[in-house]
């Protein structure tokens, strides 16, 4: 056994959604370091070609920027045909891209929320994953290969204890409890489905992540945590890359959990 093989991304053809957000970005300056040649996929296509700079500086890799629109279908096929015409392969799908609203959407409370608000919730987090894993996996079956990984969230799995937001306006909405619970199943039953077939298909469900909140709210959000903070802005690259290389081979309909302990207690 070769470690250092077992997490080398050289050559890989790395797809990620969302890819100019927090998280987003992080990842693909992870994976980008490890060897992949990644594909930046976002509504924002001017930060992704920034990123996308930044990393043929950086690193020996071949990265690639697109302007994807997950509520489009045409959007996406269009994306996978691009991504083919220049590498002829996907090794990899993160479907990191996620629609959360905006801090007086996740304020107003349940009873206020928009039936729009709720289908564009709808129509990016679970139908684009959706989409996205129906045409890119369409072109793994071809390939006998491929790793899909859905990002989750703790609140997939727990309700959000409301004690800790206040009016700090980081309030998790209903829309993303639900689509992030679906994306869950959705995952087990695509691995199960494609079982035998060479694609492998996870999940990872990550906790909250400092980023200039308020300072009251970080401290509640800590003491919900066994190690005690949030997370940090790269924590979630090292587990994403053990899903996204050969470390993560005999895995498939799992979900991996990376919380701080939030949901252990």
């Amino acid at each position: 056994m070769d470690i250092n093989k077992l997490f080398d991304l050289s050559d890989r053809v790395v797809v990620i959604t969302g890819a100019a957000g927090l998280l987003g970005t992080q990842y693909a300056y992870g994976l980008s370091q490890a060897g992949a040649n990644v594909v930046l996929a976002d509504l924002n296509h001017t930060n992704c070609k920034t990123i996308e700079r930044q990393i043929i500086k950086k690193f020996s890799t071949k990265p690639m920027s697109i302007k994807l629109d997950l509520t489009n279908q045409k959007s996406i096929s269009s994306m996978t045909s691009a991504i083919i015409k220049k590498y002829s392969k996907i090794d990899v799908l993160v479907n990191n891209a996620a629609y959360q609203g905006n801090p007086k959407i996740r304020t107003d409370g349940f009873e206020n929320l928009k039936l729009n608000v709720w289908n564009q919730a709808i129509d990016v987090n679970l139908t684009g994953v959706f989409l996205c894993c129906q045409n890119i996996g369409k072109q793994m079956l071809k390939q006998k290969s491929g790793n899909i990984i859905n990002i989750a969230s703790t609140y997939g799995l727990v309700g959000p204890d409301q004690r800790i937001y206040g009016k700090s306006g980081q309030n998790s909405a209903a829309f993303y409890a639900a689509t992030k619970s679906a994306i869950l199943n959705l995952t087990r039953y695509l691995a199960a489905y494609w079982q035998g077939t060479g694609i492998r298909v996870n999940t990872l469900s990550p906790g909250g992540v400092q980023n200039n909140q308020d300072p009251n709210f970080r401290k509640k959000y800590s003491e919900k945590t066994m190690i005690g903070r949030m997370a940090k802005k790269d924590e979630y690259v090292g587990p994403l890359l053990y899903l996204a290389s050969d470390a993560s081979s005999y895995m498939t309909g799992s979900n991996l959990i990376v919380d701080g302990g939030w949901t252990a207690w």
